[in-house]
Order: C-alpha cells, then structure tokens, then sequence
C-alpha cells in the first residue's frame, strides 16, 4: 500500500494540529503548518479546504487566525483520512468493497486471498490508528525501517 501525497501531508497537518491542540496553542496558520510538515503552502491550503469541508478542522480569519481540530483527536483515524482523499485501503481493486472491479481471474486466482487478507488488515490497523493514538506513539528511527527480520526483503 501506498499513500498518496494528499493523504500524507494531510496526516501530518493534522497530527501537528492534535499536539497543537493537547498543548492549548493558539489556532496554527496555514503557512506555519507548511512550514513545519515540509509540504507545499498552496497544496496544503486546498487541502485544508477538503478537511473543513469533511468537518475535522475548523478555521479562524484574521491575522491571528489559523486552524484548529474540530474533532477530539480520538475520534479521527487514519484510515478515515486516507479514504477521503485515496477512497480505499485495499491493494487492488478485487478485493475493495468500495471501489471494486471484476477480475477476470476471480474464479481461480490464488494470490487474492493473501490481497485479501492485507487489505483487512490494513484496515483494521489504519482505523485502530487514532491521531491521538499517532500523538502519542515515538517517530520511527531509521534504524527500525531497516530492521526488518525478513529474508528476501527486496522490495519493501
């Protein structure tokens, strides 16, 4: 699986949001929010505009103004962020519920089940994966990524 860039800085955004908010900060410009995700200002304002309009961030004018979650950072999950803009978590559109097509190897393809599995997966993890939950977890080290106790790991 592979998220999109939209997915990803949108995740970011409103990660810094969460802990923005935990620590009662005051609402966090969008130039601000650019700035400290490494994402570009005018993607990250379209953005922003998709998140109000699903009714996770709210926005404040002024010169003084930003945004600000509109919902706990428990009740949000990754998974919900990543359907909006991606609109699945499944591999290949065999095994989406969503956004399903026909194979013509339904019937008798064998790797599907493996398809299957990692897409039920995914979406378990992706919607346990609150942005409180996120908050709360370390970043990653490098060295983990690395670490991945798997032979034949070319690929990953």
């Amino acid at each position: 699986m592979k998220l999109s860039r939209k997915s990803d800085y949108a995740l970011r955004a409103l990660v810094t949001l969460a802990i923005r908010q935990r620590e009662g900060g005051p609402p966090t410009p969008v130039r601000e929010l650019a700035k400290i995700n490494d994402i570009p200002r005018r993607f990250l304002e379209m953005i922003m505009l998709e998140l109000k309009a699903a009714g996770w961030v709210t926005s404040v004018a002024g010169r003084i103004g930003g945004f600000h979650l509109a919902v706990p950072p428990e009740k949000l999950s990754m998974g919900q962020v990543v359907r909006l803009f991606d609109g699945t978590l499944a591999p290949l559109p065999c095994v989406s519920v969503t956004h399903h097509e026909v194979c013509s190897q339904e019937t008798s393809c064998r790797f599907r089940r493996v398809l299957l599995d990692i897409r039920n997966y995914t979406a378990r993890r992706m919607d346990q994966a609150t942005l409180q939950a996120v908050v709360d977890s370390q970043p990653v080290m490098r060295e983990e990524i690395f670490a991945v106790g798997f032979s034949g790991g070319d690929g990953i």
